[in-house]
């Protein structure tokens, strides 16, 4: 595994099919850096913090998280520095840490073959909510290059958060566009509010959560088959 360029500032680590672990991002201005999502578990951060260090790249300040999600977020215990989430994405941390802290992992080990797949090697799966908690959207300056966090209406689930890096024209969608995990459903209506934020970001390219990078028109197209 290595560490893909994909814009000026950003660098990304690839998702992984059979652990279903999504793209990292990394952001790096003059001043600070930032990651993308928080990993699947611990080793995933491991593996991603081993693969900047790799290129002499200063590990990040803030962790910013795109939605809930274990795959996204419960690595969050073992990173470097700061998480930042929008209110709905802490509320559901909340929940799932009070659940398995109180019953056992039973229940979320059971909720698919990745996830026991991810935590075959006796891991503790750990569940920690944000350090920071933003509401609607949040600018970040790491020097030279400006990211955005803004909360966005998506059909995948009720707490989306799209990251853009505006030097770079580049949002990071998570898996915002797809259907909701629990139910397969995905909305129209849904389909068409995420679209029409993606319309005003005006990004030239988008990366989903499990997927290589597209342009923006490719995601559009994708979500409006359904909208």
């Amino acid at each position: 595994m290595e560490l893909k360029q994909l814009t000026e500032h950003i660098r990304v680590m690839p998702f992984e099919k059979e652990r279903d672990r999504p793209n990292l991002g990394y952001v790096k201005g003059k001043n600070w850096s930032l990651a993308i999502d928080a990993g699947h578990s611990a080793a995933h951060v491991r593996e991603f913090y081993r693969l900047l260090e790799k290129e002499n790249l200063p590990l990040p300040s803030l962790t910013v998280l795109k939605h809930w999600h274990w795959d996204h977020t419960f690595g969050m215990h073992a990173v470097k520095g700061l998480t930042l989430a929008n209110g709905k994405t802490d509320m559901h941390l909340a929940e799932w840490k009070d659940k398995i802290e109180r019953n056992g992992p039973g229940e979320f080990l059971a909720l698919h073959e990745s996830i026991r797949k991810e935590y075959a090697v006796s891991t503790e799966v750990i569940v920690k909510q944000a350090d920071l908690v933003f509401s609607g959207e949040i600018t970040l300056d790491l020097g030279g290059c400006t990211v955005r966090a803004v909360q966005a209406e998506a059909p995948h689930t009720d707490d989306s958060t799209l990251v853009c890096v505006d030097q770079d024209k580049t949002l990071f969608l998570g898996d915002s566009a797809g259907d909701d995990f629990f139910t397969g459903i995905r909305r129209a209506d849904l389909c068409r509010k995420l679209a029409g934020t993606i319309r005003e970001i005006n990004p030239d390219l988008c990366v989903e959560g499990h997927w290589i990078p597209v342009a923006t028109e490719d995601t559009l197209a994708e979500l409006m088959r359904d909208g």
